[in-house]
């Protein structure tokens, strides 16, 4: 691959470490990789306040790594990105996975 290209997909990568940097984004996506899940159950899940829970959803969609379709009240987030969920799959599977 030639070296620019590589700069560019270096650039990607880091700027996607940088967003799943924090502990609350790791355990929402972890959670999303498992399957669809409501606001309330994200913030029961994770043990974040809705406000708080909203800004790191809205982070997320805004990226691409996540879509969201309501249904009545309820708004249900769910893995939007391929290679986000490869990615978070492989960090629970290494990292999270209970190993007896």
């Amino acid at each position: 691959m030639h070296i620019n290209k590589l700069k560019d997909k270096a650039e990607q990568v880091s700027d996607l470490l940088k967003l799943l940097s924090t502990p609350n984004r790791l355990l929402i996506l972890c959670h999303l990789v498992e399957s669809e899940q409501s606001v309330g159950e994200l913030c029961e899940l994770v043990g974040m306040k809705p406000p708080a829970m909203s800004q790191q959803l809205t982070l997320l969609r805004r990226e691409g790594l996540i879509a969201s379709r309501r249904d009545g009240q309820t708004i249900f987030y769910s893995m939007a990105d391929k290679k986000m969920k490869k990615l978070m799959t492989f960090l629970y599977t290494t990292y999270c996975q209970d190993t007896k």
